[in-house]
């Protein structure tokens, strides 16, 4: 990942920032006020970061975002993805704590609290929470709305009709009702714990509702002062929505789609919508093979993603009419209202995200032309090397004599067409005749088949390799049509045909660090592939040491226990079904005698 380039994309605007390790796992979510500056620290500040940061860093191979409205709506949005994906780094706090969860006690009535340890049988959580702040800020909401015991006592039946309890400071200052000598019913008690249920799921216009009805009654009763308290109450749950919820809450279970597009590519983007709450957000890139209509590619992103997610939600809306349809589910173009400002967010995210693919294409299409340039420069080539392919060989101590060949197009690895190569005709450790071999091999299949050949091959090795490589070219007679060169390894010394002395590129040349790339590339292919054969040469003469078991016994039993070990571990009856009675009875007493011996 070119940082650089990444960073400059990034936009100045509040939402939340998502990281990706190499496996394209989902590693940390952030939330920020502007994301570019926020996502920039990481990298520009790398050494005040500690430890733990520099980790992630290091990890990181690619970064999503998504823009939202304000900061707030940065937080919330940051909060669900962790609940719901649970990223590695934004679990592992700098204290080795988890992040804090509110859950209410399933005893007789219950409390609200706030903690670091999960554990279901206690009540119910909801959480986890990124910032304490905010907890206690919900915590506090609810405290403010209903008055809640605070006590560790164990109020069953039986304790209270004893008296064992009397009432604290809490009761007299207004903050308990008194559970503990019955002064508050268990009925009344346990509706609010139910509000306070709905309040943490997100439904806050269901407890709006619940003190409009208690306000509405007070003053049918008048009993004004009783229902100021509840006009408070209601003034408190509008402040705390209005500043945390980021759509409206009476959506409850939506799936929106948007695409923008161009000639060459179309952008989809995708919100899923829980209680108000942006639960997901996903952006694709769709690259165009024919000119397909927006509506066919929306319809078919529709399907896969609902797929992935295994989605149930019944309305779906989009920024175009599609020709679609899933039973049970209605998809709608909204004209007006919330549903159309998610409408028009989502489209803020595709359009930047287009943008975006259309100066990284035009940048990335400005750097191939610019190092390839630079490499025709350098090496003093007729054309650009828009094609290079790069052997290597691989062998240690003589054994398993190995070779690769890869490929790079447009300076970037076209793995469909990389290869491996197992020397056939050289017995023995010859790097040379090894290289002749494969060299060969790979331009004479190309000419049989009638197929290009590349713009320029490197050799991984001095003069003796680069010669071996050039008598192959000769004997096919191409010799001339490609150029060719080798590359050794302690000095990056570029190698010609017939030239005694080598050519130096500058270190700093972006061509030397392709031609560096193309080699260490290769040098790993090939390393990989000796690896894998050493491996299975070491399996196969370990198990034919046993009398009994040829080439062919020896495939089965590895295609079914894959490993030597989970053979010697495999019961008698288990190996007879592959090989049979006999050979098993015979392989065991082998394998007994061998571990004995080793003992």
């Amino acid at each position: 990942m070119d940082k650089k380039d990444l960073l400059k994309d990034l936009p100045e605007k509040p939402g939340i920032y998502k990281f990706f390790d190499l496996e394209k796992t989902l590693i940390y979510v952030g939330k920020a006020k502007n994301i570019k500056k926020r996502v920039s620290n990481y990298f520009n500040k790398l050494n005040h970061l500690d430890n733990k940061t520099r980790r992630l860093v290091s990890q990181i191979e690619s970064v999503d975002y998504t823009i939202v409205d304000t900061e707030f709506d940065a937080y919330l949005l940051e909060n669900n993805l962790i609940k719901a994906f649970q990223p590695r780094y934004n679990i592992l706090l700098k204290d080795d704590k988890t992040y804090p969860f509110i859950f209410i006690t399933n005893e007789r009535f219950p409390k609200i609290l706030s903690t670091r340890k999960l554990d279901r049988s206690l009540g119910t959580f909801y959480g986890p929470y990124t910032s304490v702040k905010a907890m206690n800020t919900v915590i506090e909401l609810v405290r403010k709305l209903f008055t809640l015991r605070t006590c560790n006592y164990n109020l069953s039946v039986q304790n209270i009709e004893e008296k064992k309890f009397k009432i604290c400071l809490e009761y007299h200052i207004g903050n308990c009702k008194g559970p503990c000598e019955d002064l508050i019913n268990e009925d009344d008690y346990n509706r609010n714990i139910s509000q306070i249920h709905h309040i943490l799921k997100g439904n806050i216009s269901h407890v709006k509702n619940h003190f409009k009805d208690l306000m509405a009654i007070a003053a049918e009763n008048l009993e004004f002062e009783k229902a100021q308290i509840f006009k408070n109450r209601l003034e408190l749950l509008n402040k705390f929505q209005s500043g945390s919820v980021i759509v409206n809450p009476k959506i409850t279970d939506l799936e929106v789609y948007t695409i923008l597009s161009d000639n060459k590519s179309a952008v989809i983007n995708f919100f899923k919508i829980v209680n108000g709450i942006i639960l997901q957000t996903q952006s694709l890139e769709i690259k165009k093979k024919l000119d397909e209509p927006d509506e066919e590619i929306l319809s078919l992103a529709v399907i896969e993603i609902r797929e992935k997610l295994l989605s149930e939600t019944k309305d779906i809306i989009t920024n175009i009419s599609i020709p679609l349809v899933i039973d049970g589910v209605t998809i709608n173009i909204p004209e007006i209202g919330d549903k159309k400002k998610l409408i028009s967010l989502s489209l803020k995210n595709n359009l930047h995200h287009l943008q975006k693919i259309q100066g990284d294409k035009e940048l990335q299409k400005q750097r191939e032309d610019r190092v390839l340039k630079a490499m025709q420069k350098d090496l003093q080539l007729k054309a650009l090397p828009r094609v290079i392919e790069c052997f290597d060989n691989s062998n240690i101590q003589g054994t398993n004599p190995v070779s690769a060949m890869v490929c790079f197009i447009n300076g970037k690895p076209a793995k469909k067409e990389y290869r491996h190569y197992n020397i056939k005709t050289v017995i023995g450790p010859n790097d040379f005749d090894s290289m002749y071999e494969v060299v060969h091999r790979r331009y004479a299949r190309l000419i049989n088949e009638a197929k290009p050949l590349p713009d320029l091959i490197i050799i991984d090795g001095g003069k003796g390799q680069l010669s071996a490589a050039c008598r192959a070219l000769y004997d096919l007679k191409i010799y001339g049509q490609i150029p060719i060169i080798g590359i050794a390894k302690r000095l990056e010394e570029i190698f010609y045909p017939e030239d005694q002395q080598p050519l130096f590129i500058d270190k700093k040349s972006e061509a030397l660090m392709l031609i560096q790339q193309l080699r260490n590339e290769a040098h790993r292919f090939a390393i990989t592939f000796h690896r894998k054969k050493r491996s299975n040469s070491s399996l196969q003469s370990k198990l034919t040491e046993f009398k009994g078991i040829g080439p062919k016994m020896f495939e089965k039993l590895l295609i079914e226990f894959k490993t030597v070990k989970k053979i010697e571990e495999t019961d008698e009856d288990t190996l007879a079904k592959i090989i049979g009675l006999s050979r098993a009875k015979k392989l065991k007493q082998q394998i007994e005698e061998a571990k004995k011996k080793g003992e």
